[in-house]
């Protein structure tokens, strides 16, 4: 808060020196603008007038001064010495008692208290903080000082506050790299687009179906569609939990019925195929009488299937980041200074540890959100999916390695009695695996980030390469035509 609140007065200096006005109405100017000094500058000498006069910093009251020993205030309409009567630009007198009501109950209503008028309602006249510095009471100007300070962030287009909870940190956004993925001091990282957790190389559309399929109803009814049945009576959706296909329905229906022919139980018998047989359920299926249901069935089944492939994957990518997360807390706060002791190496030269673990937590990152990309990938685009397919799996491959060698492979020299003559060669397999791994997430965030769009370049290289060939091979048969009949003959 300390650095935001000092930005903040710098910019209002700035202003009020460039523009020769006072910081608070340098302040108005700041807020009305999104805190853009140079928005400020620009608005302002095109057009001084028009800018005073939409955000209500006049340059003459419109009521004159009086010298009057009493002024009626506008609210309560009652006498005050002009001592009791306060004013901003416009000159509408007001008695300090109705002002700081004024103020409360406009402070109270929220941050809108930050674009304050005059309250004569024919005048936009703006009040600055200073006014509610010298009649709020000390509980509004804390909440108005908070609204003040928040409006620096909220307002301004290149700043957002970390969404992670409890963190109280701003960023400040550099555009131009192309890559909206962020990090805060606080070691969260998301994306500057949508706000939500970082998930570079998939876009943030993609991201926003994703998050809200994994919370939508839609699966349910998938789930209800693929292993239940309607009620014949009550239509209430009945899960078979047992192997008898006669079922009864719960109270107060106790309607009792088949589970393949959703037909009345008492129908059933020997002459149906026994109790644990249907064979009219057969018979209804010839006949079509059933296609429909089977089909929607089917492909309810098919879709809850596709999708928890897809979310299974994603979730445990997500469960191996946090443990790795976790792991990574662990050998910082404890295991890397035991490491240090036991193989008598200062701690400076362990950094390939490090390295490998904020390698892996990246790439499970990484690795979790090209399950979502695959889910919504087309399931026409063939060689789109399996050039994914091949990708991904080299990556996922590497980096269980690579998870593996840092996670179990270190254990023999934390638990060593000293120093190992392996240690050398452990730090070289890390080192090797850290440095294959991140190229082959680099290219897969590459390809996915470019839509993949090396399968059709490749395609149409194919295409073209082929129909060169086969111009080729014509010229060289038109030129040779007694050697090619002859080698056709032979």
């Amino acid at each position: 808060e300390e650095d935001i609140l000092k930005h903040q007065m710098d910019a209002i200096e700035r202003v009020s020196v460039v523009l020769s006005i006072t910081e608070v109405e340098a302040s108005i100017l700041l807020r009305y603008f999104h805190w853009s000094v140079g928005k400020v500058h620009d608005e302002w000498f095109a057009d001084e007038e028009r800018v005073r006069n939409t955000v209500g910093i006049l340059e003459r009251p419109v009521v004159p001064p009086s010298d009057d020993t009493e002024l009626t205030c506008g609210i309560c309409f009652d006498p005050y010495p002009p001592e009791k009567i306060a004013s901003v630009s416009c000159g509408h007198p007001f008695c300090t008692t109705c002002w700081t009501g004024y103020i409360s109950t406009t402070i109270n209503d929220g941050p809108g208290c930050l674009m304050l008028r005059c309250p004569d309602p024919s005048c936009l006249a703006a009040v600055g903080h200073d006014m509610v510095d010298k009649l709020a009471s000390e509980e509004d100007k804390e909440k108005y000082n908070r609204y003040y300070l928040r409006s620096y962030i909220e307002d301004n287009r290149k700043m957002k506050w970390c969404p992670a909870p409890g963190c109280e940190y701003a960023i400040d956004f550099v555009a131009g790299s192309g890559n909206y993925d962020v990090s805060c001091l606080c070691s969260f990282s998301f994306c500057w687009n949508c706000t939500e957790e970082a998930h570079r190389p998939v876009d943030c559309s993609t991201v926003s179906k994703w998050i809200l399929k994994n919370s939508a109803e839609s699966e349910n009814m998938n789930w209800i569609l693929a292993n239940s049945k309607p009620c014949p009576r009550c239509k209430r959706p009945i899960e078979k939990n047992q192997g008898c296909m006669h079922m009864t329905c719960t109270p107060p229906c106790k309607y009792e019925f088949c589970w393949l022919c959703l037909g009345a139980w008492m129908d059933h018998g020997e002459r149906t195929g026994g109790f644990y047989a249907c064979n009219r359920y057969e018979v209804a299926k010839q006949e079509g009488q059933y296609d429909e249901t089977e089909r929607r069935r089917e492909m309810a089944k098919n879709s809850l299937e596709r999708y928890t492939h897809y979310y299974e994957r994603w979730a445990s990518n997500q469960t191996s980041r946090q443990k790795a997360v976790t792991d990574l807390q662990q050998l910082q706060t404890h295991n890397l200074e035991k490491l240090s002791d036991k193989q008598c190496t200062p701690e400076s030269q362990l950094k390939f540890i490090l390295e490998a673990w904020l390698q892996i937590i990246e790439c499970r990152r990484v690795l979790k959100w090209t399950y979502a990309y695959g889910y919504y990938l087309p399931d026409h685009e063939h060689a789109k999916r399996q050039f994914f397919e091949y990708l991904q799996g080299e990556a996922e491959s590497g980096l269980e390695r690579l998870h593996q060698c840092v996670e179990k492979d270190l254990l023999q020299f934390l638990n060593a009695d000293g120093p190992s003559k392996d240690f050398n060669d452990f730090r070289t397999k890390l080192a090797g695996l850290t440095s294959v791994t991140k190229n082959y997430f680099e290219n897969l965030v590459k390809a996915l980030e470019n839509g993949l769009a090396d399968v059709d370049s490749h395609a149409a290289c194919s295409s073209k390469s082929t129909s060169s060939k086969s111009t080729g091979c014509s010229s060289k048969t038109r030129g040779k035509g007694k050697g090619s009949s002859r080698t056709g003959g032979s």
